[in-house]
């Protein structure tokens, strides 16, 4: 059975870079709508934030199209998207049932970390507002959800 490893964290937590230093990442399709974004800024001469709000629709149309290509593909999915409530999970359980989902999760760094973090992105702002609520209407994945692993990254 195929796995589908979804990276569970507030933006600025370390899940790109997680994912990015496991050593059979490689044999993984990695999907995120961030890829798109990055590369669409790129071509333009633009940051990520100077075309988030027009191009991200279609990043999300190019993230779906990915993971249908890996699915149809036959392979294993590390999904790398903020993923911080059930209700944005249960999309992935929708789009892959036949998966076997493994939520992998990333502790929130304290406010000047995070705050670090994010400001050492440039061209990428997210507004503070929303990186706060993020937080607090963070839900932390389950079984109940479907998840037959969950793992807490370090």
């Amino acid at each position: 059975m195929n796995k589908v490893y979804v990276l569970v964290g507030v933006p600025g937590s370390g899940k790109s870079t997680w994912a990015s230093n496991q050593e059979w990442f490689k044999d993984c399709a990695y999907v995120s709508t961030d890829l798109h974004v990055e590369k669409h800024a790129k071509r333009k001469g633009k940051t990520y934030s100077e075309v988030f709000e027009n191009f991200m629709p279609i990043a999300v149309k190019m993230m779906v199209d990915d993971v249908n290509k890996a699915r149809s593909e036959n392979r294993d999915i590390i999904w790398d998207q903020t993923s911080t409530t059930i209700a944005s999970r249960k999309k992935k359980f929708v789009m892959l049932p036949d998966y076997y989902h493994i939520a992998v999760v990333f502790k929130t760094p304290n406010k000047e970390e995070l705050t670090r973090r994010l400001n050492s992105r440039p061209g990428k702002f997210i507004p503070d507002e929303v990186v706060e609520n993020m937080i607090a209407n963070f839900e932390m994945p389950s079984e109940n959800e479907g998840y037959k692993e969950i793992w807490y990254a370090t």
